[in-house]
Parts: structure tokens; C-alpha cells; sequence
């Protein structure tokens, strides 16, 4: 409503629009999601604004079923192996073949159907810590009116104003204090959540756009750290490149990060890195390319530090050694 609240704002390349505060650009799903917590590959979905609650109620109701079902397994075992259990002076003897004690099984019981069993039991318990542990991190989250993302940008906020000594004080403008109404944000008995998913409640001393301008500041501060890059090695962009060396192939970044193929001359700005690893955005035609970015990992001995900048005519990286 207010063209000078621009300013304020991300823009995004892909959508050709700006982004709303709280909102992130999903590379899986290929569009903006307003409050965006991640995307799940279990649901095919991210998680944001319209479906935090069902999908934190998914986390809750997934453990609890396993729960259920392992109950019934240790009993199915139980009751079963009671039956075939035989025990004598010196030993402990156990026969699948058929029951001693009740012969009238309902659904027979040998050793492929208890091996099932055992596999299915240790399923549901491993199930039942893993999404439980899901649902104790959203919970988190949940109460203190964050996403995980959110959290993600919080904490480099703290290490930004460390590193620069800037003396400011990043407060989280979204935490209203009360973990019941932060609750009351994301579940509702309508089902619905609150707002429209644009505008949100902040706390006293803060504004709409105090998370976004705190990203704009990460993001220059990220501009000003990366480095030129130049390939040197043509790279496919497989997961695991054999021909790049045992090392590169065996340390390959466990995560849901794209890699970039690269071809020789590539330029590419890297902000992060590994021993064995790198990951930055490649330089490209912005006319050609349509505003579209291709960032990912790339293996490090492909390419090699550009000295100079072709453009400025001086180290790439004089800024930050004069930081």
C-alpha cells in the first residue's frame, strides 16, 4: 500500500515481486510461502503459514500411532511366545511350529511372521523418537512465534553484531511474550490461524518490517564476505563425483542443497565452504538467464580464487581484509 515501504523488502527474482515480511522463496515448490518453516518432503508440501498447525498436529498423532502399534506388537509377541515357551532343568526351549497351550490360533504365528513382527516393532519405536523429536523442535518454535527459519536468521543476527561490534540489539519483533498467545497464533479451533498471513501482531519498540531489515543487513553483509571464483574443471553437478577425487567424493555435504554444474570460465561468488566443498551463486547473464540464480555446492579443487575484479580492477576480496 505504502511504495516506500519497498525499501524495505526482499525482492525475489523467481516470483518478480517482493516478498512479504516472514515469507521465503521454497527451490522445491518454486514459489513465495508466507511463513515459511521448511519443506517437508513427507508431505510434498512446505510448512508455513496456512498449514503450521496440521502439520505440528501430524507430528503429535504420527508418534502416538506408533505408540499404539507397538503396543500391540509386544503383546502379539508376547501372548505367542508364551505359548511355545517350554521351560525345563537346564534349558529354555521354544517352538514356532504350534502352540502347546490354545492350538487354535486366530492368525498363525511361525518364525516369518515374529520376524515381521520384530521389524515392524523396531520401525514404530524408531518412528515414534524420530518424529518425536520433530514435534518437541516445532513446539519450541511454536511458543516462542518463530520458525525454524526465523530461529536460523536470529542467530546470525547475534553473530553479525558480534563480529562488527555494532552495539545494536537485535530483538525478535514476533514474540509477544505470552507462550499462550504465541500458541493461540498457530492453533486455533477453527482451524483457521489467525491474521492473513501479511501483517502480525510485534512487540513494543518494533515494526513490520524489523525482521526484514535485519535479512537485508545478513544479505549485504554476505555480499561484502563472498569471494570470486573461477572454474577451472568442468563439473556435471552429480551428488558424488567420482572423477573429482576420493576425498571430494566421500565428503560430499549432507544436505538438501542443490549442486551446480560448472563449466570452464564459470565465474561463481562462494560464501561458505567446506575442506573438500564450496557453495555460492554463479555469476550469469542477468538478460539471458530471465532473473533466474543458480546457487549449490561445487567441489573446491574445480575452481580456483579470482585475483582481481575484471570490473573495479582490485582484489575481489579488499573488503574484507580492510573489515
Amino acid at each position: 500500500e505504502k511504495s516506500q515501504d519497498c525499501m524495505y523488502l526482499q525482492y525475489c527474482k523467481v516470483c518478480q515481486s517482493y516478498k512479504a515480511p516472514r515469507s521465503h522463496h521454497c527451490r522445491k515448490c518454486n514459489r513465495c510461502v508466507m511463513k515459511m518453516d521448511h519443506h517437508c518432503p513427507w508431505i510434498n508440501n512446505c510448512c508455513g503459514y496456512q498449514n503450521h498447525a496440521s502439520f505440528t498436529l501430524f507430528l503429535l498423532l504420527a508418534p502416538l500411532g506408533c505408540i499404539h502399534a507397538s503396543f500391540i506388537f509386544v503383546m502379539t509377541m508376547y501372548t505367542q511366545l508364551y505359548n511355545r515357551i517350554s521351560f525345563g532343568w537346564s534349558s529354555v526351549k521354544i517352538d514356532m511350529s504350534a502352540a502347546k497351550r490354545d492350538p487354535r490360533t486366530i492368525i498363525p504365528f511361525g518364525l516369518s511372521a515374529f520376524a515381521a513382527s520384530l521389524f515392524a516393532l523396531g520401525l514404530a519405536l524408531g518412528t515414534t523418537i524420530a518424529v518425536g523429536m520433530l514435534f518437541i523442535i516445532q513446539m519450541k518454535v511454536i511458543l516462542t512465534n518463530k520458525t525454524s527459519i526465523e530461529s536460523w536468521i536470529e542467530e546470525k543476527a547475534k553473530d553479525r553484531i558480534q563480529y562488527y561490534q555494532t552495539g545494536e540489539t537485535f530483538v525478535f519483533p514476533y514474540d509477544t511474550g505470552s507462550k499462550w498467545k504465541n500458541f493461540k497464533q498457530v492453533f486455533t479451533w477453527s482451524g483457521i490461524p489467525e491474521g492473513d498471513g501479511l501483517d502480525w501482531p510485534v512487540r513494543e519498540g518494533c515494526h513490520q518490517y524489523t525482521l526484514t531489515i535485519e535479512q537485508l543487513k545478513q544479505k549485504a553483509d554476505k555480499r561484502v564476505r563472498s569471494v570470486r571464483y573461477r572454474a577451472i574443471e568442468d563439473y556435471s553437478g552429480v551428488c558424488c563425483p567420482v572423477t573429482k577425487g576420493v576425498k571430494t567424493f566421500f565428503t560430499t555435504p549432507c544436505t538438501e542443497e542443490p549442486r551446480i554444474a560448472l563449466s570452464k570460465g564459470d565465474l561463481i561468488l562462494a560464501t561458505r565452504g567446506l575442506k573438500h566443498w564450496m557453495y555460492g551463486e554463479k555469476i550469469l547473464d542477468s538478460a539471458a538467464d530471465g532473473g533466474m540464480r543458480e546457487r549449490g555446492w561445487f567441489p573446491r579443487k574445480c575452481v580456483e580464487k579470482c585475483q582481481y575484479d575484471s570490473e573495479v580492477d582490485q582484489p575481489v576480496d579488499g573488503e574484507k581484509k580492510n573489515r
